[in-house]
């Protein structure tokens, strides 16, 4: 039977059991090594939720640990969140399970479609702080707070529980991983958050957080973002980027990052097309939106999606990558995602027009 530190409470508020991060480490203790991994495309909070329970348990059990990648990592900042903070990442496709080995999944849940995890490999844990619901029978470890802001958040406090020294590296990507989780919205902070962040603004490298923040791009960063939005359509107070080939799928949430900016909308939406899935992103401005519930409706059998108040996220199987294919599955969501909004079913107008565009290419 699952130790379960959070359960869901009444009006959603979460049931915490005191000292789960004595739980968590007491199960380990028969454990030959914690292998830890998180959903696919690791952001800053999957990545510092990592590194920080990976401290946990070599400082407290003497463990050796790693940190599984799981698919690709492309946005500028997460890849110099890597190479400065020095974490060390086995890709899943180089990964083999031994024996003894304890799997902890963070950041994410089981069966959610965001895994390329073999069925097979069992799981010691979950912690996680999202409201996308995964398979959790069977775990003998769950921590999930979806009253969190962050998974980072949650890791820190396992961390002041045991009261262990955090090494600057580590308080680093911790304190990143929540400040992009808020994206520097207080209301969806809980006092676990504002609490943690408190404990490692003192310990985190100031200078390291700043090169993080404003990572230096490519010129195909540039290049993608224009036809980003040559293909973006305003609906009422949405906007929908459809881009058919996405270079790398962290592009999507770039989009919508800028999009979300636009004075006239509410809603921002990128949808596309990246290793035969519609890969799907939102955005919103407004408070209690409940952007991942809304989204996971809209998506509903066509694929898996979940998220957070403001941000989601998800994907949508392509069964083929032909124009007429994809043409189909865009105009599905795009009829359902309307309907959600309550906005008319309607021909979006082009957010730079194709009059414009014709004369920048002429000038």
């Amino acid at each position: 039977m699952a130790r379960r530190c959070a359960d869901p409470g009444v009006n959603g508020k979460a049931l915490v059991s005191r000292r789960c991060s004595d739980r968590f480490l007491a199960g380990l203790k028969d454990t030959t090594a914690v292998t830890f991994v998180s959903h696919v495309h690791p952001d800053p909070d999957s990545l510092g939720s990592m590194m920080g329970l990976a401290h946990l348990v070599a400082t407290c059990l003497g463990l050796p640990t790693r940190l599984i990648r799981d698919g690709l990592i492309s946005r500028a900042e997460n890849k110099a969140m890597v190479s400065l903070l020095n974490i060390d990442l086995v890709s899943i496709e180089d990964a083999t399970w031994q024996e003894g080995e304890a799997l902890v999944m963070v950041d994410s849940q089981p069966n959610t479609g965001r895994h390329n995890l073999p069925p097979d490999v069992p799981l010691y844990a979950v912690i996680d702080h999202h409201d996308t619901s995964g398979d959790l029978e069977g775990v003998p470890f769950v921590d999930v707070r979806r009253c969190l802001g962050a998974t980072c958040s949650l890791v820190t406090s396992y961390l002041m529980e045991q009261d262990i020294a955090v090494p600057e590296e580590v308080a680093t990507s911790l304190m990143y991983g929540i400040e992009t989780e808020l994206c520097g919205y207080p209301r969806e902070a809980s006092p676990l958050d504002d609490s943690a962040l408190l404990y490692l603004f003192p310990l985190a490298n100031k200078d390291l957080l700043a090169r993080i923040r404003n990572a230096r791009v490519p010129q195909s960063y540039f290049e993608s973002i224009l036809q980003a939005l040559q293909s973006s359509f305003i609906y009422d107070r949405l906007i929908i980027s459809w881009v058919n080939e996405l270079p790398q799928p962290e592009l999507a949430a770039e989009v919508v990052d800028f999009l979300i900016r636009f004075e006239e909308i509410d809603w921002a939406v990128c949808a596309g097309v990246y290793d035969n899935q519609l890969i799907l992103s939102v955005r919103t401005a407004m408070c209690g939106a409940r952007a991942g519930e809304l989204l996971r409706q809209v998506v509903g059998k066509m694929g898996r999606a979940g998220g957070h108040d403001r941000r989601a996220g998800g994907n949508i199987p392509l069964a083929s990558t032909a124009s007429s294919a994809i043409e189909q599955v865009q105009a599905e969501f795009r009829r359902r995602l309307l309907k959600a909004l309550h906005i008319e079913d309607c021909r979006g107008q082009r957010l730079v027009s194709r009059r414009e565009m014709l004369q920048n290419i002429q000038a």
